[in-house]
């Protein structure tokens, strides 16, 4: 079929035979009639530039004479194909689309009102920022009022369709919903009680935007907005509850909360709390009821892609730590990870997670009694929403919580063998958020216990349990990391006299897991090995834990994005084990500089010739550079005889210079590592080296200058006065940086050395 339309194309009439299906050819059923405008939807999007003038005049001009087509099927194929002629810079060229579409709002006949509703709203979606231009003459003066009249039209499809088109311009405040933004909040009020669902999202959506660009107008009316979205977070449909929730995420970062919400803790908090449970079809989604699992290989699309957190060198060169302050960040996996990526739950446990931020200990006397019949609830769904409760408020309540915690950890610890896997998992997370204070207690209190049930769960016949129990659950809701390995950070040392059972446990999963565990289970050893750095280097550790990694590490073929998650665990531990990963370095450093090489080359032959050649995952290439750096910062001297055996300091030249900030990132940070490691080898090199650094001291990429700092320092301490002749080359990017306001901590701390 595909082959067969390609052919067609060739024919100038093609096009005009698919606008006439779709809009003419009323004998055809819709669904071919629909299939019809897509073909050309499809067509427009790639070749609309060499379609004759008459044909792109017939397909406008039919689109807007049949855009009140009696079947909603096909308005919405037509409004469809307006909007992607509109998005191919035909805004301009077709003036009289908007006049027109707009002028068709006031049809009596019910169809061509919706019809071209639909199609503005796609419009508006697409193009807000044009429209709100003065490329095209300001539109917007004349739609936004246009809109604001449709907020009164009987039909609830019309309502809808008119607030979501105002909408899309709330967040780039467009000057012409400025200008009306009374009339805007007024006609939003009018329709608080509206019978449509859809309407109320798009209320409910109005109003959370407006909490941010437009507050000050919000604020006269906070008390009845805030009864209203009380409501509405209650509300039946699960889609309005959701936009209704999202208001009390905004506002938390709103200066006012604390004392616009204050008088209403006591309705909200039962509210959020509910939000919290499992819905039905959340647990039938996410196989509550089925328990053992662990044995059914992973299909591919449940392991989401990783990304490697390329190293930043911080004055003690801790590496694998990203920028200060990173957000959290919505679409990684997440505890409810087969789910859609947000949902009630998730929405009002982050919202409860941010008040209790911002209200602290006061949040507590409304939260307590609720929690006492939740946590100890005989129906497993109330109590896992309550062990979840206590993991949002951990951050924020803490304080208030340590004379409870003697008591609920553990409680909690015991959850962590209850018979549903749900429950199990979240109590690994709950307890994650409390391990800080679980580690500043004596050791046989709650750390030996905990242990003790954490690695039994490492090795639980759940794999949803197993990641929970195993992961950094690093970002999204719940946030924080999986309970295993902020245990680990937590309580660093603590872990060295359990270091055999833990090594134990985790190699027995090494066999147990399938692929997506396999790939958190690396993250957990190397978090181990960060933790406990040089105690790792005793010979019966490095003999249970190193077999079973190589023999990962030759399995997998170089084209493998399995060798990233092992290449970071390896790099972990080679800094940790020092000498003692030395039988295992050779082979190790030998494929990493093969990794970079291979990618270099991939990339030249990509840019000679694009149309040959794919362009290369230079992911490969980081983590490969940044294991070099793990191996030189762990092996020290040690490395000088495989450095002087390779052409390393060659490819680390073209590294250097790689337009991908990453790429540039992890270079700098082994250049530095190798200057401490084995300088002599870097010193022929320093003339051609220390141009690139120069150029690269740009604090427009934070890390990059942050790395390139750092080499900098490195290579000055080893040249001594020889550096000399290569100040001149950095002097005033150094001088410049350190008089920059807000230039973050790390990046001083480097240029100050």
């Amino acid at each position: 079929m595909p082959q067969k339309l390609e052919q067609l194309n060739q024919f100038p009439d093609f096009n005009n035979y698919l606008i006439f299906v779709l809009t003419s050819l009323k004998s055809e059923d819709e669904p071919t009639r629909s299939l019809s405008g897509l073909i050309l939807k499809n067509n427009v999007k790639a070749h609309y530039q060499n379609f004759p003038p008459n044909v792109a005049d017939f397909i406008k001009r039919e689109c807007l004479n049949n855009i009140g087509d009696p079947s909603p099927l096909i308005r919405a194929t037509i409004g469809i194909l307006i909007t992607t002629i509109a998005s191919k810079g035909e805004l301009q060229t077709w003036p009289e689309l908007l006049p027109q579409l707009c002028n068709l709002l006031n049809s009596e006949d019910y169809n061509t009102c919706e019809g071209s509703f639909g199609a503005l709203q796609k419009i508006c979606e697409d193009s807000s920022e044009l429209l709100d231009s003065d490329a095209l003459n300001r539109p917007l003066n004349i739609m936004i009022p246009k809109f604001l009249q449709f907020f009164k039209h009987c039909s609830p499809k019309i309502r809808s369709h008119a607030i979501a088109c105002v909408n899309q311009f709330i967040i780039g405040r467009a000057q012409a919903l400025m200008d009306n933004i009374d009339t805007f909040i007024e006609s939003l009020f009018a329709l608080a009680g509206d019978e449509d669902s859809e309407v109320r999202k798009n209320v409910c959506r109005a109003l959370v935007m407006l909490l941010e660009v437009r507050i000050d107008r919000l604020i006269p009316h906070m008390h009845s907005i805030i009864q209203y979205m009380l409501q509405r977070t209650q509300d039946p449909d699960e889609n309005v509850a959701l936009e209704a929730c999202e208001f009390w995420l905004t506002l938390a970062e709103q200066p006012i909360c604390k004392e616009a919400l204050s008088g209403h803790l006591v309705q909200l908090i039962p509210i959020l709390v509910n939000g919290m449970k499992y819905s039905e079809i959340d647990i039938i989604l996410l196989k509550g009821d089925v328990e053992e699992d662990d044995t059914i290989p992973d299909s591919e699309q449940d392991i989401k892609p990783r990304f490697h957190k390329s190293r930043t060198v911080t004055l003690q060169h801790e590496g694998g730590e990203g920028e200060e302050g990173e957000d959290i960040d919505e679409d990684e996996d997440d505890d409810d990870d087969t789910l859609s990526d947000w949902n009630l739950r998730k929405c009002s446990a982050a919202a409860l997670d941010v008040l209790a931020n911002v209200f602290r200990e006061e949040l507590l006397p409304h939260l307590l009694p609720l929690l006492k019949g939740l946590l100890f609830h005989p129906d497993w769904v109330i109590k896992e929403s309550g062990i979840l409760v206590l993991g949002a408020i951990a951050e924020g309540c803490m304080q208030g919580m340590v004379p409870y915690l003697p008591e609920l950890i553990p409680h909690l610890i015991q959850c962590l063998c209850d018979k549903k896997a749900l429950v199990r998992s979240i109590a690994c997370w709950t307890l994650s958020r409390y391990a800080h204070w679980v580690v500043s207690q004596p050791p046989d209190a709650h750390l030996k216990p905990l242990m003790t049930e954490l690695l039994k769960r490492i090795l639980d016949g759940n794999k949803r349990v197993q990641e929970a129990a195993c992961r950094h659950l690093s970002h999204s809701y719940p946030v924080g990391h999986s309970a295993f390995a902020t245990l680990e950070e937590e309580a660093c040392t603590e872990l060295v006299p359990y270091l055999s059972f833990i090594l134990d446990t985790l190699v027995f999963a090494f066999g147990k897991y399938q692929h997506k565990n396999l790939l958190i289970l690396y993250d957990a050893i190397g978090t181990l090995a960060d933790s406990v750095g040089h105690h790792l280097n005793q010979p019966e550790y490095i003999q249970k834990l190193m077999p079973p990694l190589i023999a990962k590490w030759n399995e997998l073929k170089d084209e493998d994005k399995d060798l990233f998650p092992l290449l970071e665990c390896l790099s972990s531990v080679a800094t940790a084990l020092q000498s003692g990963f030395l039988p295992y370095c050779e082979p190790v450093y030998q494929r990493c500089v093969t990794l970079v090489q291979k990618t270099l080359a991939q990339a030249m032959m990509y840019s000679q010739q694009p149309d040959q050649y794919e362009a290369p995952d230079k992911d490969f290439m980081i983590v490969a550079l940044d294991l070099l750096s793990g191996l030189a910062e762990g092996l020290g001297g040690h490395v000088d005889t495989l450095v002087a055996r390779s052409n390393i300091m060659t490819l680390l030249f073209q590294c250097m210079q790689d337009t991908m900030p990453e790429v540039r990132q992890s270079s700098f940070a082994l250049l530095g590592d190798l200057t401490k490691a084995c300088f002599p080898h870097v010193k022929p090199c320093i003339a051609e080296f220390m141009p690139i650094l120069g150029t690269n001291l740009n604090p427009e990429f934070i890390s990059v200058c942050n790395n390139a700092t750092w080499a900098i320092g490195e290579i000055c301490m080893q040249m001594g006065v020889e550096m000399q002749p290569y100040i001149a080359m950095v002097l005033n990017q150094l001088v410049e940086i350190i008089n920059r306001p807000n230039t973050p901590k790390t990046l001083l701390e480097n240029t100050g050395m």
